[in-house]
């Protein structure tokens, strides 16, 4: 391969240069060619949008919004559109590509893409919040549809959003369009099963590579970081089926206790305390940074990017990590966790419930039929299950980790779906 060899990583990396570090390594590992890694590296399509919106004061404020369509190979792109104040261009490929990747290890038809609005929706009304979400839409007309690019809630945005979005697509349209996006209250075409779908991908992958690692769940601790929805549905879904979730910890501060924590009380709790675990009577507050390091079979970190680095990585004692947030480990701290001997289910197929889920809401809006919540869990836990043992077969095949190992699966899904298509 005649590609350069990509600069030296530094912790706190560029998000898009430490998503290429992986998929370059990957494409070694399957010996890619020049042309394919070139296609693969680079986003199909970058919009960058100015949002002018009249406020409630009267004054005009300008946002800017962007849609980066990573790929269509595998068919349309799929991804969220967060509104938040740190978002970026970069931050956007990056987020793109990891949907392309996360869409190919779970076997969807579906290419990556992602959205975002440098905006603080905490300091906007829900009348600005309407006005800016569908002077977005409008902007975008072009690049989203059901069969283009299909937009879902992420973070700062969610049902409410994604209810303007098809919306305002559907007038432009002058026909109901529920499938231009997922992630939709219920009445308007949203599957059940979605809240819980990505926590719940994360319980299946924990179970099945503890199966793999001969630990026994009823005998396993786990240690949450992150008790958003995320982080809540895992723990709570864990506890049903054995394990003992010791520490869950969200902006408020960390929360411990040995004997174990009754995840219905922690979610009732945060529920009625505005959201927070703030006080939370079962458990004694600890530092947020003991919690990654604690004495734990399972750690699942569910929060944000780059909580484990290469400062902390040497000290995690817990042997298994499934990555519940997008991007928790970085680059530099994958080498330490492999030499000592941490099982890392990589984010790309630990959270990818949430998007198989997606999928099944769009399939449902495409047949104009409704699953009931058993078919919904059924199907995506074969999907989870499916895929969590490709990538480990992958994993001892290549002899490399299950980060690789599922960068390897996508690649070569991408890949020779694009060999077929003759190129574009």
């Amino acid at each position: 391969m005649g590609y350069i060899e990509p600069a030296p990583i530094k912790d706190k990396e560029n998000p898009f240069e430490s998503m290429m570090s992986r998929f370059h390594i990957a494409a070694q590992a399957l010996g890619l060619d020049d042309e394919i890694y070139n296609v693969l590296k680079s986003p199909y399509k970058q919009a960058i949008v100015s949002l002018p919106v009249t406020m409630d004061d009267g004054s005009i404020k300008v946002f800017e919004g962007y849609r980066v369509i990573h790929s269509n190979i595998l068919g349309p792109s799929k991804g969220g559109v967060r509104y938040d104040m740190g978002v970026n261009l970069d931050e956007v490929k990056a987020l793109a590509a990891w949907m392309t990747w996360k869409c190919a290890v779970v076997d969807i038809p579906y290419g990556g893409a992602k959205g975002g609005i440098k905006c603080n929706p905490r300091e906007m009304s829900p009348g600005e919040i309407e006005r800016l979400t569908r002077a977005y839409t409008q902007n975008m007309h072009e690049i989203f549809g059901p069969d283009r690019d299909i937009p879902a809630p992420d973070m700062g945005t969610g049902p409410r959003e994604m209810a303007w979005m098809m919306d305002e697509y559907s007038r432009a349209q002058g026909m109901t369009v529920n499938a231009v996006v997922t992630g939709k209250p219920i009445v308007l075409g949203g599957s059940l099963g979605r809240t819980e779908a990505t926590g719940r991908g994360v319980m299946i992958s924990a179970l099945a590579a503890m199966e793999k690692m001969k630990i026994n769940p009823f005998n396993a601790k786990c240690a949450i970081q992150g008790f958003g929805n995320v982080g809540s549905w895992a723990g709570k879904l864990l506890e049903e089926r054995g394990v003992s979730v010791v520490a869950i910890s969200d902006v408020s501060g960390a929360y411990f206790n040995d004997g174990g924590i009754n995840m219905n009380e922690a979610i009732a709790y945060r529920d009625k305390n505005n959201g927070q675990l703030e006080g939370f009577p079962g458990a004694e507050k600890i530092n947020p940074d003991e919690l990654l390091l604690l004495d734990v079979d399972v750690l699942i970190p569910a929060a944000k990017e780059d909580v484990i680095t290469f400062d902390n990585a040497a000290k995690i004692k817990a042997k298994l990590i499934v990555e519940g947030a997008n991007g928790p480990t970085s680059a530099r701290a994958d080498a330490i966790l492999q030499e000592n001997d941490v099982l890392a289910v990589p984010d790309i197929l630990a959270n990818a419930g949430g998007v198989t889920v997606s999928y099944f809401e769009w399939v449902q809006n495409r047949l104009g039929y409704k699953w009931t919540r058993e078919r919904v869990n059924r199907r995506s836990d074969r999907i989870m299950k499916t895929s969590f043992n490709k990538v480990y077969e992958i994993s001892q095949e290549y002899k490399v980790s299950l980060r690789i190992a599922a960068y390897i699966v996508a690649i070569e899904k991408v890949s020779t779906t694009y060999k077929y298509r003759g190129g574009f």
